[in-house]
């Protein structure tokens, strides 16, 4: 005759093997909005125009650097639903930046912009160079996302 299986209590359950754990996932970069995209720029190029006006008196190469280079950081950093942002705000900052720290022409408010002007002329490349790096990137970072939603599958 065979014993009676003894009936299993909720609390005897034996653990069976769990699941493996999900393997971490890369979580997705931060990224800039429009408006702190505006905001980095805005405080690299005034910080920049500040330190190249106390430094050297002028607005020159370091403004221009630090333009650049804030320019390339802005258009990588920013949304995908706000890759306008750093190509527009960027060329804004930096004359900002001129109209503060620039030289000034003659005295008043009219000297000033007659010396943005004239700063605005003679770093030109400066400007157009962060200018079309910014362009680029956004550009090169638009299609990528086109071409990604057009593929997937969904």
């Amino acid at each position: 005759m065979a014993l009676p299986k003894p009936a299993r209590s909720p609390e005897a359950v034996v653990p069976t093997a769990r699941p493996a754990a999900a393997a971490p996932t890369a979580r997705a970069p931060q990224r800039l909005t429009a408006i702190g995209c505006g905001v980095l720029l805005l405080v690299t190029c005034l910080a920049a125009g500040a330190l190249d006006s106390m430094l050297f008196d002028s607005s020159g190469v370091l403004l221009g650097l630090v333009y650049v280079a804030a320019s390339f950081q802005a258009s990588v950093k920013v949304r995908s639903s706000d890759l306008a942002a750093a190509p527009i705000s960027g060329p804004i900052c930096f004359a900002l930046a001129l109209l503060f720290f620039g030289p000034a022409a003659g005295p008043g408010w009219g000297g000033h912009v007659i010396g943005l002007a004239e700063a605005l002329a003679l770093d030109a490349g400066w400007l157009f160079a962060g200018t079309a790096l910014s362009v680029t990137i956004a550009l090169a970072r638009h299609f990528s996302l086109s071409h990604a939603r057009k593929k997937a599958p969904f």
